[in-house]
């Protein structure tokens, strides 16, 4: 019999927003953990709520992009145990492709947003870079 107390798990959900031109979509994050730093659109999912639907709500909230549940793709489970500092966080992330320049204002807990080459990107938060990359394997 295990006599520890049981994990707290918090479950999220991520945006990898291409163009058809090589661009990802990138908020700077205007809340710690890793304030200032570049990450997906994302956050946390509801009560109630799918991971699909928080994805495209997050991606709404944050950068005034919108799209509906059904066009979202899922690309996998991230679940590494130290993948966010605060705790145990599993994240469902979720790709969407877009025509390039579509405009975009970082909003919510976003203090900027921008379209990024993905062949030239910033240091990323949590594990952001190897969701991004699930996507170019």
């Amino acid at each position: 019999m295990n006599d520890e107390t049981p994990e707290t798990i918090r479950y999220t959900a991520d945006v990898v927003v291409t163009t058809t031109d090589n661009h990802v979509l990138l908020i700077q994050r205007g809340w710690d953990p890793h304030k200032g730093m570049w990450a997906l659109p994302g956050g946390h999912v509801d009560t109630g709520e799918t991971s699909r639907a928080a994805a495209a709500r997050e991606l709404a909230e944050e950068t005034s992009l919108y799209a509906t549940p059904d066009e979202l793709e899922q690309i996998g489970v991230f679940d590494a145990p130290d993948r966010d500092p605060r705790g145990r966080y599993v994240t469902a992330a979720y790709r969407l492709t877009v025509i390039p320049r579509l405009p975009i204002e970082a909003k919510d807990d976003a203090i900027d947003a921008q379209w990024w080459p993905l062949n030239d990107l910033p240091p990323l938060a949590f594990d952001h870079a190897d969701i991004i990359a699930a996507i170019q394997n």
